[in-house]
Protein backbone atom coordinates (compact mmCIF):
# COMPACT_ATOMS: atom_id res chain seq x y z
CA UNK A 1 0.00 0.00 0.00
CA UNK A 2 1.78 3.66 -0.66
CA UNK A 3 1.99 6.11 1.78
CA UNK A 4 -1.04 7.94 0.40
CA UNK A 5 -3.28 5.11 0.74
CA UNK A 6 -2.11 4.36 4.35
CA UNK A 7 -3.04 7.78 5.36
CA UNK A 8 -6.34 7.70 3.39
CA UNK A 9 -6.64 4.75 5.13
CA UNK A 10 -6.21 6.50 9.00
CA UNK A 11 -8.00 9.65 7.92
CA UNK A 12 -11.22 6.76 8.12
CA UNK A 13 -13.03 8.73 4.92
CA UNK A 14 -16.21 6.43 5.55
CA UNK A 15 -16.81 8.17 8.55
CA UNK A 16 -17.14 11.88 6.99
CA UNK A 17 -20.43 12.50 5.62
CA UNK A 18 -21.42 11.73 9.16
CA UNK A 19 -19.57 14.40 10.75
CA UNK A 20 -21.25 16.72 8.43
CA UNK A 21 -25.16 15.65 8.62
CA UNK A 22 -25.15 18.38 11.37
CA UNK A 23 -23.51 21.31 9.18
CA UNK A 24 -25.85 20.55 6.98
CA UNK A 25 -28.95 20.95 9.77
CA UNK A 26 -27.87 24.13 10.98
CA UNK A 27 -27.07 25.59 7.53
CA UNK A 28 -30.69 24.40 6.06
CA UNK A 29 -32.12 26.25 9.48
CA UNK A 30 -30.14 28.96 8.63
CA UNK A 31 -31.75 29.53 5.41
CA UNK A 32 -35.20 29.00 6.75
CA UNK A 33 -34.77 32.44 8.73
CA UNK A 34 -33.60 34.19 5.59
CA UNK A 35 -29.61 33.74 5.66
CA UNK A 36 -26.98 31.67 3.42
CA UNK A 37 -23.14 32.06 2.97
CA UNK A 38 -21.28 30.02 0.98
CA UNK A 39 -18.11 30.85 2.79
CA UNK A 40 -19.13 29.76 6.19
CA UNK A 41 -20.53 26.76 4.47
CA UNK A 42 -18.21 25.70 3.24
CA UNK A 43 -15.94 26.43 5.90
CA UNK A 44 -17.87 24.58 8.33
CA UNK A 45 -17.84 21.92 6.36
CA UNK A 46 -13.91 21.59 5.87
CA UNK A 47 -13.21 22.52 9.67
CA UNK A 48 -16.12 19.62 10.45
CA UNK A 49 -14.09 17.54 8.35
CA UNK A 50 -10.65 18.48 9.73
CA UNK A 51 -11.46 17.78 12.91
CA UNK A 52 -13.32 14.10 12.30
CA UNK A 53 -9.76 13.73 10.21
CA UNK A 54 -7.57 14.55 13.67
CA UNK A 55 -10.26 12.61 15.94
CA UNK A 56 -9.67 9.33 13.35
CA UNK A 57 -5.71 10.04 13.71
CA UNK A 58 -5.94 9.88 17.42
CA UNK A 59 -7.86 7.12 17.77
CA UNK A 60 -5.87 5.19 15.91
CA UNK A 61 -3.18 5.96 17.36
CA UNK A 62 -4.60 5.82 21.10
CA UNK A 63 -5.94 2.64 20.67
CA UNK A 64 -2.90 1.64 18.79
CA UNK A 65 -0.46 1.74 21.52
CA UNK A 66 -2.78 1.02 24.67
CA UNK A 67 -3.32 -2.52 21.81
CA UNK A 68 -6.71 -2.38 21.74
CA UNK A 69 -6.58 -2.71 18.15
CA UNK A 70 -5.64 -6.23 18.36
CA UNK A 71 -5.68 -9.08 16.14
CA UNK A 72 -8.99 -10.43 17.69
CA UNK A 73 -11.12 -6.63 16.54
CA UNK A 74 -13.59 -7.08 14.31
CA UNK A 75 -14.35 -4.67 11.93
CA UNK A 76 -11.28 -2.79 9.35
CA UNK A 77 -7.78 -2.95 10.33
CA UNK A 78 -6.44 0.06 11.26
CA UNK A 79 -3.63 2.13 10.32
CA UNK A 80 -0.86 1.26 13.37
CA UNK A 81 -2.82 -1.87 13.82
CA UNK A 82 -1.58 -3.05 10.82
CA UNK A 83 1.65 -1.75 10.12
CA UNK A 84 0.98 0.63 7.55
CA UNK A 85 2.12 3.70 9.97
CA UNK A 86 4.30 4.04 12.98
CA UNK A 87 3.10 5.46 15.83
CA UNK A 88 5.95 8.74 15.15
CA UNK A 89 3.97 8.94 12.06
CA UNK A 90 0.64 8.85 13.39
CA UNK A 91 1.78 11.39 15.94
CA UNK A 92 2.99 13.67 13.41
CA UNK A 93 -0.27 13.17 11.29
CA UNK A 94 -2.18 14.35 14.56
CA UNK A 95 -0.19 17.70 14.90
CA UNK A 96 -0.13 18.76 11.20
CA UNK A 97 -4.15 18.19 11.70
CA UNK A 98 -4.61 19.96 14.82
CA UNK A 99 -2.60 23.25 12.75
CA UNK A 100 -5.07 22.70 10.18
CA UNK A 101 -7.98 23.01 12.03
CA UNK A 102 -6.54 26.04 14.05
CA UNK A 103 -6.49 28.08 10.84
CA UNK A 104 -9.64 26.72 9.80
CA UNK A 105 -10.96 27.65 12.89
CA UNK A 106 -9.87 31.09 12.58
CA UNK A 107 -11.09 31.57 9.02
CA UNK A 108 -14.95 30.39 9.62
CA UNK A 109 -14.72 32.95 12.47
CA UNK A 110 -13.30 35.87 10.90
CA UNK A 111 -15.46 35.22 7.94
CA UNK A 112 -18.79 34.53 10.13
CA UNK A 113 -17.85 37.91 12.46
CA UNK A 114 -15.46 40.23 11.17
CA UNK A 115 -12.56 41.51 13.22
CA UNK A 116 -14.26 44.24 14.89
CA UNK A 117 -16.82 42.11 17.35
CA UNK A 118 -14.75 40.61 20.28
CA UNK A 119 -17.18 38.47 22.32
CA UNK A 120 -18.39 36.59 19.70
CA UNK A 121 -15.03 35.16 17.94
CA UNK A 122 -13.86 34.65 21.14
CA UNK A 123 -16.43 32.39 22.57
CA UNK A 124 -15.80 30.62 19.14
CA UNK A 125 -12.19 30.22 19.35
CA UNK A 126 -12.02 28.36 22.69
CA UNK A 127 -15.52 26.40 21.32
CA UNK A 128 -12.58 25.53 18.39
CA UNK A 129 -9.80 24.46 21.11
CA UNK A 130 -12.04 22.44 23.14
CA UNK A 131 -13.26 20.80 19.90
CA UNK A 132 -9.64 20.04 18.91
CA UNK A 133 -9.17 18.54 22.88
CA UNK A 134 -12.17 16.31 22.42
CA UNK A 135 -10.79 14.64 19.16
CA UNK A 136 -7.74 13.82 20.52
CA UNK A 137 -8.84 13.13 23.94
CA UNK A 138 -11.37 10.40 23.35
CA UNK A 139 -8.79 7.83 23.21
CA UNK A 140 -4.95 9.49 23.53
CA UNK A 141 -3.57 9.53 27.07
CA UNK A 142 -4.31 7.63 30.84
CA UNK A 143 -7.37 9.88 31.25
CA UNK A 144 -9.14 9.17 28.03
CA UNK A 145 -12.39 9.88 28.18
CA UNK A 146 -13.66 7.03 25.67
CA UNK A 147 -12.64 4.54 27.89
CA UNK A 148 -14.20 5.78 30.92
CA UNK A 149 -18.07 5.66 29.11
CA UNK A 150 -17.99 9.09 28.02
CA UNK A 151 -17.87 9.06 24.42
CA UNK A 152 -21.21 8.84 23.90
CA UNK A 153 -21.96 12.40 25.40
CA UNK A 154 -19.18 14.14 23.37
CA UNK A 155 -20.52 12.65 20.31
CA UNK A 156 -24.12 13.88 21.07
CA UNK A 157 -22.30 17.32 22.44
CA UNK A 158 -20.36 18.09 19.13
CA UNK A 159 -22.40 15.91 16.26
CA UNK A 160 -25.32 17.20 17.54
CA UNK A 161 -25.65 20.70 19.76
CA UNK A 162 -22.59 22.20 18.58
CA UNK A 163 -22.39 21.21 14.95
CA UNK A 164 -26.36 22.03 14.17
CA UNK A 165 -26.83 24.85 16.81
CA UNK A 166 -23.28 26.18 16.17
CA UNK A 167 -23.39 26.38 12.76
CA UNK A 168 -26.78 27.90 12.67
CA UNK A 169 -25.08 30.93 15.31
CA UNK A 170 -22.48 31.38 12.99
CA UNK A 171 -24.99 32.74 10.26
CA UNK A 172 -27.87 34.09 12.18
CA UNK A 173 -25.83 35.11 14.92
CA UNK A 174 -28.79 33.61 17.11
CA UNK A 175 -30.57 29.83 18.01
CA UNK A 176 -34.09 29.10 17.01
CA UNK A 177 -34.90 27.46 20.29
CA UNK A 178 -37.26 24.50 18.02
CA UNK A 179 -34.02 24.08 16.44
CA UNK A 180 -32.93 21.79 19.57
CA UNK A 181 -35.20 18.89 17.68
CA UNK A 182 -33.66 18.68 14.84
CA UNK A 183 -29.90 18.95 16.96
CA UNK A 184 -30.72 16.46 19.65
CA UNK A 185 -32.16 14.09 16.19
CA UNK A 186 -29.04 14.34 14.36
CA UNK A 187 -27.02 14.13 18.01
CA UNK A 188 -28.57 10.81 19.09
CA UNK A 189 -28.21 9.32 15.42
CA UNK A 190 -24.46 10.07 15.90
CA UNK A 191 -24.49 8.24 19.24
CA UNK A 192 -26.28 5.46 17.67
CA UNK A 193 -23.53 4.99 14.90
CA UNK A 194 -20.89 5.23 18.42
CA UNK A 195 -22.89 2.73 20.44
CA UNK A 196 -22.43 -0.08 17.31
CA UNK A 197 -19.43 0.07 17.26
CA UNK A 198 -19.03 -0.48 20.82
CA UNK A 199 -21.22 -3.04 20.39
CA UNK A 200 -19.18 -4.74 17.72
CA UNK A 201 -15.89 -4.28 19.55
CA UNK A 202 -17.75 -5.10 23.06
CA UNK A 203 -15.51 -8.15 23.68
CA UNK A 204 -12.10 -7.03 22.52
CA UNK A 205 -13.21 -3.52 24.44
CA UNK A 206 -13.61 -5.37 27.31
CA UNK A 207 -10.48 -7.48 27.28
CA UNK A 208 -8.24 -4.14 27.21
CA UNK A 209 -10.12 -2.24 30.00
CA UNK A 210 -11.86 0.29 27.74
CA UNK A 211 -15.18 0.80 29.85
CA UNK A 212 -17.61 1.80 26.84
CA UNK A 213 -20.85 2.63 27.63
CA UNK A 214 -21.85 -0.84 25.84
CA UNK A 215 -19.13 -2.74 27.82
CA UNK A 216 -20.86 -1.28 31.07
CA UNK A 217 -24.48 -2.10 30.68
CA UNK A 218 -24.03 -4.86 28.56
CA UNK A 219 -24.89 -5.94 25.25
CA UNK A 220 -28.72 -6.28 25.50
CA UNK A 221 -29.26 -3.52 27.40
CA UNK A 222 -26.83 -1.49 24.73
CA UNK A 223 -29.39 -2.52 22.04
CA UNK A 224 -32.67 -1.55 24.16
CA UNK A 225 -30.27 1.80 24.45
CA UNK A 226 -29.63 1.46 20.71
CA UNK A 227 -33.15 1.10 20.14
CA UNK A 228 -34.10 4.17 22.12
CA UNK A 229 -31.64 6.59 20.98
CA UNK A 230 -32.68 5.68 17.26
CA UNK A 231 -36.83 6.42 17.92
CA UNK A 232 -36.23 9.24 19.80
CA UNK A 233 -34.42 10.87 16.82
CA UNK A 234 -37.15 9.84 15.01
CA UNK A 235 -39.74 11.75 17.46
CA UNK A 236 -38.05 14.62 17.78
CA UNK A 237 -37.40 15.06 13.88
CA UNK A 238 -41.05 14.25 13.29
CA UNK A 239 -42.33 16.92 15.87
CA UNK A 240 -39.79 19.78 14.78
CA UNK A 241 -41.63 18.93 10.66
CA UNK A 242 -45.05 19.07 12.21
CA UNK A 243 -44.29 22.57 14.14
CA UNK A 244 -42.59 24.47 11.47
CA UNK A 245 -44.74 26.36 8.56
CA UNK A 246 -43.64 25.55 4.39
CA UNK A 247 -44.07 23.03 1.80
CA UNK A 248 -44.86 19.63 2.78
CA UNK A 249 -41.78 18.46 0.94
CA UNK A 250 -40.17 19.19 3.92
CA UNK A 251 -41.27 15.98 5.37
CA UNK A 252 -39.20 13.74 2.42
CA UNK A 253 -36.34 13.96 5.14
CA UNK A 254 -38.92 11.01 7.27
CA UNK A 255 -37.57 8.65 4.41
CA UNK A 256 -34.32 8.40 5.23
CA UNK A 257 -35.39 6.72 8.15
CA UNK A 258 -36.96 3.56 6.75
CA UNK A 259 -33.50 2.21 6.17
CA UNK A 260 -32.89 3.10 10.21
CA UNK A 261 -36.07 1.02 11.19
CA UNK A 262 -34.57 -2.07 9.20
CA UNK A 263 -31.41 -1.52 10.99
CA UNK A 264 -33.34 -1.86 13.99
CA UNK A 265 -34.99 -5.00 12.45
CA UNK A 266 -31.30 -6.71 12.17
CA UNK A 267 -29.49 -5.79 15.24
CA UNK A 268 -32.28 -7.22 17.47
CA UNK A 269 -32.30 -10.20 15.32
CA UNK A 270 -28.49 -10.45 15.88
CA UNK A 271 -26.53 -11.77 18.26
CA UNK A 272 -23.00 -11.90 17.33
CA UNK A 273 -20.93 -8.89 17.23
CA UNK A 274 -19.02 -9.43 13.68
CA UNK A 275 -22.80 -8.96 12.23
CA UNK A 276 -22.70 -5.66 13.63
CA UNK A 277 -20.14 -4.15 10.92
CA UNK A 278 -21.90 -3.91 7.96
CA UNK A 279 -24.63 -2.25 9.31
CA UNK A 280 -22.32 1.09 10.92
CA UNK A 281 -22.16 2.16 6.86
CA UNK A 282 -25.49 1.68 6.81
CA UNK A 283 -26.63 3.66 9.79
CA UNK A 284 -24.10 6.49 9.33
CA UNK A 285 -24.82 6.93 5.56
CA UNK A 286 -29.14 7.14 6.69
CA UNK A 287 -27.61 9.83 8.93
CA UNK A 288 -25.91 11.58 6.50
CA UNK A 289 -29.11 10.94 3.79
CA UNK A 290 -31.87 12.46 6.33
CA UNK A 291 -29.79 15.48 6.83
CA UNK A 292 -28.74 15.83 3.50
CA UNK A 293 -32.78 15.93 2.46
CA UNK A 294 -33.14 18.02 5.27
CA UNK A 295 -30.95 20.28 3.64
CA UNK A 296 -32.47 20.21 0.24
CA UNK A 297 -35.87 20.78 1.55
CA UNK A 298 -35.50 23.43 3.56
CA UNK A 299 -32.49 25.35 1.67
CA UNK A 300 -34.48 25.27 -1.64
CA UNK A 301 -37.88 24.83 -1.25
CA UNK A 302 -39.40 26.79 1.57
Amino acid sequence: MTRVKAWLNAARLRTLPLSISGILVGTAMAAYHGVTSTGIFILAILTTIGLQVTSNFANDYGDGIKGTDGDDRLGPKRALQSGLLTASQLKSGIYISMVINAILIVCLIITAFGLKDIIYPTLFLLLGAFAIWAAIKYTVGKSAYGYNGLGDIFVFLFFGLVSVLGSMFLFLKAISLMTVLPAVSIGFLSVGVLNLNNMRDIKSDAAVGKNTMVVKMGLANAKKYHYTLLIISFLCLFCFLLTTNGSQLRYVSLVGYLPVFMHLRKVAQTNNEAELDPELKILALSTFFIALLFFISYYYFL
